[in-house]
């Protein structure tokens, strides 16, 4: 999709929005098939999605194209987003809960305080703690947990090349005390995930 470095997206990456709106359906259409195995359920109500390079030039480019700040919401966006590029040795999803129902949802992320605290990545015999990103506290003071989530797995040497190797089962892992759910990880989402490391 884009040319500049896979780490960081910068200033000189971002279109002009009239070129970006020619432009928007292909796009979208392009990173669909990267996307599918990009995405990992863990248990009925929460889905990872593993965020790259390409993942959060679109993004940005889409809040751009929809908020319409111009060149002074571009900033904004490149700091919100390139800290959701994985730097090499790392994995970085948004964990997203997703519950239509309005009431159930409500009651579910009541009882879910703190569940960034609580992902695990599973290669074979290693496992890494999941590190939420920093930017805001999700789970306020009565204990309720944002819907979303952006969480980090620094996977080491090891790990990163059994991830890549295929020769490990990896699992990802969630341990809250009211939500407690594991899925393997298959062969083409490790593939793809396997390009960030």
């Amino acid at each position: 999709m884009t040319t500049a470095s896979p780490r960081q997206i910068t200033r000189d990456d971002i279109l002009p929005m009239e070129v970006y709106a020619e432009e928007r359906l292909e796009r979208r259409s392009a990173l669909v098939a990267t996307k599918r195995n990009r995405r990992v359920a863990v248990g009925p109500d929460v889905m990872f999605y593993f965020e790259n390079h390409d993942t959060m030039w679109f993004q940005i480019h889409e809040m751009l194209y929809i908020e319409k700040g111009g060149e002074e919401q571009i900033a904004d966006e490149l700091a919100a987003y390139n800290p959701l590029i994985p730097q090499g040795g790392e994995l970085v999803a948004t964990m997203m809960i997703e519950i239509e129902d309005v009431g159930r949802r409500a009651r579910s992320l009541a009882r879910m305080g703190h569940i960034e605290d609580q992902i695990f990545l599973v290669v074979g015999d290693e496992e890494i703690a999941g590190i939420p990103e920093d930017d805001a506290d999700r789970t306020t003071d009565d204990g309720k947990t944002s819907a979303v989530h952006f969480i980090h797995f620094p996977l080491t040497e090891s790990a990163a090349k059994a991830f890549a190797g295929g020769e490990a089962q990896v699992m990802l892992a969630i341990r809250h005390e009211n939500y407690m759910h594991m899925a393997g990880l298959n062969a083409d989402v490790r593939a793809e995930l396997a390009r960030d490391l």
